[in-house]
């Protein structure tokens, strides 16, 4: 079962954390945008409150938690309830998909990049965005993630375990930027994304059907 209560119950908590964060979370939206074209049809697959999903243009929603998908429909998101391994959503019917820190609350990955793979177009992609394990700030959340109302049920994946899950799927043309040099108290400006993984904490892989 998706882990809902913590999200439903502190989503002002968990929403406010993206003003107290500003410049994490705008060089967190760049790096997202810059695998993103204009004109693209797109579906983030555990939108939350639509904090990635508006400014980035996204226009439909999924998440199990009714209470942040309701901050997302009035932020413009046409939002459904549901999980990532069962996604209402008919074949091949989107050019990309996101997924912003979704991977670590999913019961079944395999199930969800199956679904995610199933619901793109021929030659869409999947955007994966996520907290290196390894890095500083996966290394920081796994040691506190026991006092953390969010993250207390959460799974933390490294970049060859996501890459090696996307391939199982059958996605191809992997590309990788990261981002979140530095603890989150260090950031002060909005940082340029790099190639690769390895120092940043925050890494974003595009993926092809």
């Amino acid at each position: 079962m998706p882990v809902i209560e913590p999200f439903e119950a502190n989503c002002a908590e968990y929403d406010r954390w993206f003003d107290e964060n500003r410049f994490a979370y705008l060089s967190e939206l760049e790096a997202l945008r810059h695998f993103i074209q204009a004109g693209e049809v797109g579906v983030e697959i555990g939108v939350g409150t639509g904090r990635f999903a508006t400014p980035l243009g996204i226009g439909v929603g999924i998440d199990p938690s009714l209470r942040m998908g309701e901050v997302a429909s009035e932020r413009g998101v046409s939002f459904a309830g549901g999980v990532a391994e069962s996604l209402p959503f008919r074949g091949e019917e989107f050019d990309f998909a996101l997924m912003m820190v979704t991977l670590c609350f999913v019961d079944d990955v395999k199930r969800a990049f199956d679904e995610v793979y199933r619901v793109l177009k021929v030659n869409g992609s999947l955007i994966v965005g996520f907290i290196d394990k390894y890095s500083f700030l996966g290394r920081t959340y796994l040691h506190k993630k026991e006092k953390s109302k969010f993250y207390r049920y959460a799974r933390f994946y490294s970049v060859d375990e996501v890459m090696a899950g996307l391939r199982y799927a059958g996605f191809h043309k992997f590309k990788m930027i990261q981002t979140i040099f530095g603890g989150l108290g260090d950031i002060t400006a909005v940082q340029s994304y790099r190639e690769g993984h390895g120092d940043g904490s925050f890494v974003v892989i595009r993926a092809l059907k």
